[in-house]
């Protein structure tokens, strides 16, 4: 469902991703709760899709709350 969302321990302490980036979820709703939006974000950070943001803000969402977003679970 997430193919774009990874852990790798290795990688911001295993904090969930973009594929291929150090961008994390948590980053990604950080910029939208400060009231970023999807084009907004995308034309500041061009190396992601507009694609992965919605699936990162799915991904979050979609997390069950005792997980948190910080940690894959």
């Amino acid at each position: 469902m997430f193919d774009r969302i990874v852990s790798d321990a290795g990688i911001l302490g295993g904090k969930p991703i973009i594929r291929g980036t150090r961008i994390s979820v948590e980053f990604i709703l950080e910029l939208v709760a400060s009231g970023g939006s999807v084009s907004e974000i995308v034309s500041n950070y061009p190396f992601l899709s507009e694609n992965e943001v919605r699936e990162a803000i799915l991904f979050a969402a979609s997390t069950p709350s005792e997980c948190g977003i910080i940690v894959n679970c």
